[in-house]
């Protein structure tokens, strides 16, 4: 299915350069570059009419001859389409996605190759300039001092205007706008220095710039803005093509320059990821900048004299001396149900063969953590349908739990496991993999849709391979989608794996901001960040709709030291901690919890009375019988009450072994518990419990059902269900 998916697609942007290209663009722009010296006379006539005349007639002279560009899509696609099979997935979806930024740019630059050929006529550009007048107009009734205008006169008595246009502009123009800047300067005591400039990239209108605040009326301006509409377009079919190419050609029609505002600063160095930027004076942490060639980034570090920014795509196409923008934003997410599916990257960019995501609603990537009278009290159970966690050490909702182990311990699966076991529940689950490859989430990907599970999680992945400002705003990011939810009153189970490679990569990013190093090289505030990263989860109150994010946290150890720096921060942030012992693992215990250094904070509260009544004792009998296996290494002589515990707590240990993907509901790991615990699997040998275990099961789902249902709603776990509980287990151990 994906490959045909992945086919349809590329014959859908073939309809959008073929259909759109050959039609709605000829039909619009009608006819070639011949026609416009047919067109040069009847410019001549026009040279006295007035602007709206003028604009109403130079749509035909706005033409275009599309027959190249369509020839080498055609076989551009041809190409790719013959050869489709001989890709990967992850390969088939990078081609996905470049065919249609392709359109996008290929679509973009005939628009303004068109725009510029219109303003090159000189009869049409000198009627524009009459619009010079109202434009800067405009802009003069608009012009402000900002609070970083006013901080750099504190430091030097000018403030540099700058008057920029396509063309040479009419002396009243100039002598305007020098009278007003300098009237609004002489009010706060500073004076200023008016400089005029000529720049044929703007096309056309004109530009004025005081301190960092740049008033825009130009038609470079324009085509910008029309390029930023473009990259937010699905273009999944020729109509949305055809809408764009109309929107478009309509502006130009009736084209009046619109005032934009923004600041501009500009690059000092670059390297690594990382840009040092001057001006911007008013600019926040956190919000995105964007250069000249178009890549993005966010500020993460603001100085007295410059701006530290860590750049999401590729720097080494960012120069010294460039322009920088301020977008105007702190750095943002798209979120809501359109995500539910998708593999999405750290900015919420399709990675998918699925396309574009239909998003409406953004939350920002950094948000205050609910507040303690939001919050309400952690006493709803997560099931992650793992015997030994659900049982030992519980996960409610709204809590924070920690997954800690050596690499290759089975970390991941059990977070997997969860998200499994959340099908049918109603609860949300996003993944958040920083720093993995490739492979293994496309693994995990799979796994989730063969278990119908991909139809309720988001996955982010943000692999090795990507910068460290991405692996850095990942989390963030995941937890701004899991907000969305929380607020919507719905549960979250969200999964940052893992944080140790979160850790090295803000390392990465605060050594190249010039952060000083502390204990382990790690800056001072590696604390805080993920402190306010796991705040997020949280129960809300019911005033509050009572939605929860639940976080699993993981973090990696070295040789399953737990007492190293990046480990006992995030463990004094979390409520538990789910330890995985190597030394287990390699014994075949799966999974491999070590029931000594797991615990839980939030303990009962997030257990059912049955479950919590079972396992009381669970955790006790477990640790006395590591203890009692150890003794019994040196081979000594035993009693028989020894060995009544011994082998009790050998069936037990078996009973809480379990395989990947084969989550089990609470219910029935109480029975199981249960009977294990009460003798009830007295006769059976270590090596029979699984067969024993999946006899339990099917007796409990076929024959005793209505009990099954009683233990699961039971308010309490009486003498009553206790009794009928001991009568259906005999029952089943005289059919064994």
């Amino acid at each position: 299915m994906e490959i045909q998916y992945v086919i349809i697609n590329f014959l859908i942007l073939v309809a959008i350069l073929i259909l759109a290209g050959r039609k709605t663009v000829k039909r619009i722009f009608g006819g070639r570059y011949e026609r416009i010296n047919s067109e040069l006379d009847r410019v001549e006539e026009i040279e006295k009419m007035s602007v709206p005349a003028l604009q109403e007639n130079s749509a035909e002279a706005f033409t275009v001859d599309f027959s190249e560009e369509i020839s080498k899509a055609e076989g551009l696609v041809a190409e790719k389409t013959a050869s489709i099979e001989a890709f990967t997935e992850r390969e088939k979806s990078e081609i996905h996605r470049g065919m249609i930024e392709d359109a996008r740019k290929e679509l973009f630059s005939v628009m303004k190759d068109n725009v510029v050929n219109l303003f090159s006529y000189e009869k049409y550009r000198n009627a524009i300039s009459e619009l010079d007048r109202p434009v800067i107009d405009e802009i003069l009734k608009r012009i402000t001092l900002t609070p970083g205008d006013m901080a750099y006169l504190k430091h030097h008595d000018v403030l540099y205007v700058t008057l920029t246009s396509a063309y040479p502009l009419a002396k009243d123009i100039v002598d305007d706008v020098d009278r007003v800047t300098t009237e609004l300067l002489d009010s706060v005591g500073g004076k200023t220095s008016l400089w005029v400039l000529e720049d044929e990239t703007l096309i056309g209108g004109l530009r004025l710039r005081i301190g960092d605040t740049v008033y825009d009326g130009t038609v470079a301006e324009e085509l910008y803005q029309f390029g930023k509409n473009l990259g937010r377009e699905p273009i999944m079919h020729d109509d949305t093509v055809g809408h764009l190419i109309q929107e478009f050609t309509e502006k130009t029609e009736s084209f009046r320059p619109q005032i934009h505002k923004y600041q501009l600063g500009r690059v000092m160095t670059v390297s690594d990821g990382i840009c040092w930027m001057d001006g911007l004076a008013d600019i926040m942490y956190g919000e995105v900048v964007e250069f000249e060639c178009g890549e993005r980034g966010m500020v993460l570090d603001i100085q007295q004299n410059r701006i530290g920014c860590v750049i999401f795509g590729e720097f080494e196409h960012i120069e010294s001396g460039s322009r920088v923008r301020r977008v105007g934003r702190i750095a943002s997410v798209p979120v809501g149900e359109c995500l539910l599916g998708r593999v999405v990257d750290a900015m919420g960019n399709p990675k998918d063969a699925m396309g574009y995501v239909p998003y409406t609603e953004t939350r920002p990537i950094e948000f205050k953590a609910p507040g303690i009278l939001d919050r309400a009290p952690v006493n709803s159970p997560l099931h992650t349908g793992i015997k030994a966690i659900d049982a030992l050490v519980p996960i409610g909702k709204g809590q924070r739990e920690l997954i800690i182990g050596d690499r290759q311990t089975g970390k991941t699966a059990i977070a997997v496991d969860t998200i499994i076991n959340q099908k049918g529940k109603g609860t949300v689950c996003i993944y958040v993999a920083i720093g993995q490859k490739d492979t293994l989430v496309a693994e995990i990907k799979d796994r989730l849709e063969a278990n119908g599970a991909m139809e309720y999680t988001t996955i982010i992945s943000v692999p090795a391979s990507a910068s460290a400002a991405l692996q850095y705003i990942a989390p963030f990011s995941g937890s701004a989608m899991a907000e969305y939810f929380m607020y919507e009153g719905k549960d979250v189970l969200i999964v940052y794996d893992d944080l140790s490679k979160h850790a090295v990569a803000y390392r990465e990013l605060s050594l190249l901001l010039h952060r000083p190093s502390g204990r382990e090289a790690y800056p001072g505030d590696i604390f805080y960040l993920h402190s306010r990263l796991l705040e997020r989860a949280a129960h809300l109150s019911e005033e509050l709709g009572g939605g929860s994010i639940t976080a699993l946290p993981i973090i990696e150890t070295l040789a399953g030291d737990i007492s190293a720096y990046i480990p006992t921060n995030v463990i004094s942030i979390t409520d538990g901690q789910v330890f995985l012992d190597a030394e287990l693992f390699n014994e075949g215990q799966r999974p491999a919890v070590n029931v000594g250094l797991s615990v839980s904070r939030v303990g009962g509260a997030a257990q059912t009375p049955s479950m919590k009544k079972v396992s009381s004792s669970l955790r006790t009998r477990l640790a006395q019988y590591r203890e009692l296996a150890e003794f019994m290494q040196f081979g000594s002589d035993i009693d028989d009450e020894t060995k009544k515990a011994l082998s009790s707590g050998r069936l037990l240990t078996e009973a809480l072994r379990q395989p990947r993907y084969a989550p089990v509901e609470d219910c029935m790991q109480t029975i199981l518990i249960f009977a294990v615990s009460e003798g009830f699997a007295d006769g059976v040998t270590p090596g029979e419990i699984e067969k024993f275990e999946k006899g339990l099961y099917s007796f409990f789902r076929n024959e005793r059902a209505d009990l099954a249902l009683r233990i699961k709603e039971a308010d309490k776990f009486d003498d009553e269900l206790k009794n009928s509980l001991k009568e259906a287990l005999s029952e089943f151990v005289k059919r064994s």
